[in-house]
């Protein structure tokens, strides 16, 4: 994932359901070892699992790499790539 980024390209990367290696990120908004929730280029991206743990964030070159038991990848609202805040949440 040396390469860089095109201004909307957001890819990812899943090994084995262990390992999810994402691009294009913008923002993480929060984590835990069974949910993490970020945002890409291309809209919001939860990561469901178990033993989730961050592995590598670095928002300034837009990679994220999570490890643990991914069970699944739910990605919404593609037009939208930053946290809307409390109220914003509230009333989607």
């Amino acid at each position: 994932m040396n390469e860089p980024v095109q201004q909307n390209q957001h890819n990812a990367v899943l090994e084995n359901r262990e390992r999810l290696t994402l691009s294009g990120v913008t923002a993480v908004d929060s984590f835990d070892d069974r949910a993490v929730l970020l945002y890409t280029r291309l809209g919001e991206l939860v990561i469901l699992g178990r033993g989730l743990q961050m592995e590598q964030i670095s928002i300034e070159s837009g990679e994220v790499t999570v490890s643990g038991e991914v069970q699944a990848l739910r990605y919404s609202d593609r037009d939208r790539n930053a946290p809307q805040g409390f109220f914003g949440r509230l009333l989607r």
